[in-house]
């Protein structure tokens, strides 16, 4: 069962289905996001998501417990929650960040 997905900024939700639309980034951050959308939409649970080790998956701690992050490039994080338990987990995509 893949994964739902929420966003917690429209924008966001934009920025993964209007293929014109930036919100701003770069267009590479923008291609690396909608890449690790299709891989959230197709993951089965967490371990297809830490299985990708480009990805860069992992869990926060500090100001963002209970969050995690997928590595656009160098620069850029995508921050995620998981939420619910199985069978019915679902990601809420939190932000773009810049990490440097």
């Amino acid at each position: 069962m893949a994964f739902e997905v929420s966003y917690r900024d429209a924008s966001l939700e934009k920025l993964e289905r209007d293929a014109n639309y930036t919100a701003g980034y770069d267009r590479a951050i923008v291609k690396a996001f909608r890449k690790r959308l299709w891989i959230i939409r197709n993951a089965t649970d967490e371990r297809d998501l830490r299985q990708m080790k480009s990805s860069h998956f992992e869990k926060l701690s500090g100001g963002r417990t209970g969050q995690c992050s997928m590595r656009l490039n160098d620069q850029w994080r995508l921050i995620l929650e998981i939420k619910g338990k199985s069978p019915n987990k679902r990601i809420e995509i939190i932000e773009i960040a810049d990490y440097h």
